[in-house]
């Protein structure tokens, strides 16, 4: 599992928690629930590494908290 910060919130518009990994760009998922929000953005991220792997674009380091939301 990669250590990429990951914000959830509710979005009224959708109906349905969101969650974002904010360093990989347009790496985002929705779920029911807090929790399968949660895992769903866990699967996305191992996606989006992959993509990247094969496309040959850079797959930037975790930094942790960002200092914005």
């Amino acid at each position: 599992m990669h250590k990429y910060e990951i914000i959830i919130y509710w979005s009224e518009d959708d109906e349905a928690y969101i969650a974002e990994a904010p360093e990989l760009a347009g790496c985002a998922s929705d779920g029911r629930t807090y929790f399968e929000a949660l895992r769903n953005i866990e699967t996305v991220i191992e996606e989006w590494i992959e993509t990247a792997k094969l496309l040959g674009r850079q797959i930037p380091d975790p930094k942790g908290r960002l200092n914005f939301a």
